[in-house]
């Protein structure tokens, strides 16, 4: 007499829904993530609508949009910046030099004289004009 059963039962799971609680969850991030402010870096930029002036031993690197560079009033070439600021910031005994650049330049322009100063150590603040 054979008692066995003929049909064994196994555990079963279903996972029809699996796929669209995925896909609302999935929609549920990308919806979030657009919400989410995109200014996640705070920064400190300084106004210019009560200028003050800085009476400081700071050296005045000038760029105009000929690409011309000035060194405290003495013209000097892209290729000498580098040696130029670092004899005038010794000789001044100082590391901090103020950025004036014209507003037609690049960013580029901008990052070249930056990472000259990065490379040199030097604390290098952009001026800007005054807001009237």
């Amino acid at each position: 007499m054979n008692l066995s059963r003929r049909h064994k039962e196994s555990a079963e799971v279903f996972t029809d829904s699996l796929s669209d609680i995925m896909f609302f969850l999935l929609l549920f991030f990308i919806i979030l993530s657009t919400l989410v402010n995109p200014n996640v870096i705070k920064l400190n930029l300084p106004t210019s609508k009560n200028p003050t002036n800085v009476n400081m031993d700071n050296v005045n690197l000038v760029v105009n949009g000929n690409h011309e560079y000035f060194i405290e009033g003495a013209p000097i070439t892209f290729a000498e910046l580098e040696t130029a600021l670092k004899a005038v910031t010794t000789d001044k005994k100082t590391d901090k030099v103020i950025l004036s650049m014209d507003k037609t330049l690049t960013v580029q322009d901008l990052a070249d004289v930056m990472q000259i100063g990065a490379n040199l150590k030097l604390k290098i603040v952009l001026s800007t004009k005054a807001v009237k």
